[in-house]
């Protein structure tokens, strides 16, 4: 390797590094302060913290909100996700996820600014790094809090990093984990296969596709029904829904051509001059023939795994036609573009420092639940009860018996009207309200107030 060699890769690990730490700070901070302002987003972090104190104590990744003993293994394959069993035994919280999702996307970062300013020069590489490190899918995944498509991030840059320096063995060890990070993603395994097969690692080519397919077809119609109590896959019915895969995939076809035209101008359109460009292919096929019309914009979590593939075809068609290069200027005003009104904006703008009155409102409500109880909840607050609560969500209930009942009122999330009516109704027994503050409303069972007014004080010091 010459000096100038080595002097380049030093470089590149070096700022790559410095923009990896950012990264992460910019993230972390972003999400915990989401988190903490209570502002809305999913149920899905709530989901994966039962899945991972369910691994950290070495059992299934049951998740009553999904349903009274729901094991996620039925709901979407993911086994990776129980390698962060040991992080959230020793930190359990919310918060510990957030954090994880944060160093897997500053990961990614790592690696692809590193690729890009190896093969591109500080100037531009440094460029590319930047807009992939603050592109709308990672952003937007950071908002919507954790999913395990975080995996995804560094092993499609470390994979497409192998492939750019034409790596081939590396290519598929690192493509292969993909496998055990979401089913769909095995399609995407396979289009690698054929991209290395069009490269001609025929063999690899081969083997990689065919592993590909074969193991989303195992899993699609096999291992997830056996998890599911309904023995179906159930996202089967998005496709198409009630009208056919033909028109729901041309259905708000503005919407979904603006998707994949921002998708590769992060990237100055220069991801278009890659066959690795391909692998996007999969991921916009089931958001586009799916019926949920949140898969088709670019909010939420589903174009975090393009990133990493539109930016490392940039690298890799830069690398081959260095006038690609001035494509890193439009690639970042478009991501520029993208940031002010995005969730970053929230954080320069102020919206997200210091404590509002819903959040100490918050607080005092989730202080009056004993830390072994269960309870029924919405959305709201469903994220920030999980650590020590058994917890379910009025939509799923079944026949769980909760002892506490709280709403957010406030929230828009169209919960029932009368909380004390919803919970004899549905759960029987005599109900009281034992907080009414900001929109928040907490009832238990009238047997678990008067079994805690007599319960013994703390004995004489």
């Amino acid at each position: 390797m010459s000096t100038s060699t080595l002097t380049q890769r030093r470089t590149g690990w070096a700022v790559a590094g410095a923009w990896a730490l950012a990264c992460a700070v910019l993230y972390t901070t972003l999400a915990v302060l989401r988190h903490r302002r209570l502002v809305p987003t999913s149920w899905d972090n709530a989901i994966f913290e039962q899945a991972l104190r369910g691994y950290a104590d070495l059992g299934w990744p049951i998740v009553d909100i999904k349903g009274p003993g729901f094991n996620l293994l039925g709901d979407h394959f993911h086994p990776i996700i129980a390698v962060l069993a040991p992080v959230y035994r020793l930190a359990p919280a919310a918060e510990t996820l957030l954090v994880a999702q944060a160093v897997l996307l500053a990961w990614s970062v790592l690696v692809i600014t590193a690729l890009a300013v190896r093969h591109l020069g500080t100037r531009f590489g440094t460029a590319m790094g930047v807009a992939y490190g603050l592109s709308f899918g990672l952003v937007n995944a950071v908002a919507a809090q954790f999913h395990e498509v975080a995996f995804a991030a560094p092993l499609l840059a470390l994979a497409g990093s192998a492939y750019v320096e034409r790596r081939w063995r590396a290519v598929v060890l690192w493509t292969v984990p993909l496998l055990l990070v979401k089913e769909d993603l095995g399609l995407t395994v396979a289009v690698v296969g054929l991209v290395l097969w069009s490269v001609g690692e025929r063999r690899r080519g081969l083997v990689l596709g065919a592993v590909g397919v074969l193991t989303t077809a195992l899993v699609v119609l096999v291992v997830l029904p056996s998890f599911n109590p309904a023995g179906a896959y159930d996202y089967t019915g998005n496709v198409g829904g009630d009208a056919g895969v033909a028109i729901t995939f041309f259905t708000d076809v503005e919407r979904k051509l603006l998707t994949v035209l921002l998708t590769f101008a992060v990237t100055g359109l220069a991801a278009l001059f890659s066959r690795w460009a391909l692998l996007v292919l999969p991921t916009f096929a089931w958001r586009f023939v799916g019926d949920v019309e949140f898969y088709w914009g670019i909010e939420w979590h589903y174009s975090l795994v393009l990133m990493p593939i539109v930016f490392v075809a940039a690298i890799d068609a830069m690398r081959r036609q260095p006038g690609l290069r001035w494509a890193s200027v439009p690639a970042l005003v478009v991501t520029v573009v993208l940031l002010v009104g995005g969730p970053v904006g929230e954080l320069l703008r102020g919206d997200l420092w210091g404590e509002g009155p819903r959040e100490a409102a918050a607080a005092r409500v989730i202080a009056q639940i004993p830390d072994d109880a269960s309870v029924v909840t919405d959305i709201g607050l469903i994220t920030h009860l999980g650590t020590e609560r058994q917890v379910y969500w009025l939509g799923t209930v079944g026949d769980a018996d909760p002892d506490h009942v709280l709403l957010d009122r406030a929230g828009g999330y169209g919960s029932p009207e009368d909380i004390l009516a919803y919970a004899t109704s549905t759960f029987g027994g005599a109900w009281e309200l034992v907080a009414d503050d900001a929109g928040f409303q907490l009832a238990a069972r009238s047997e678990a107030i008067n079994l805690a007014r007599v319960a013994p004080g703390p004995g004489p010091g």
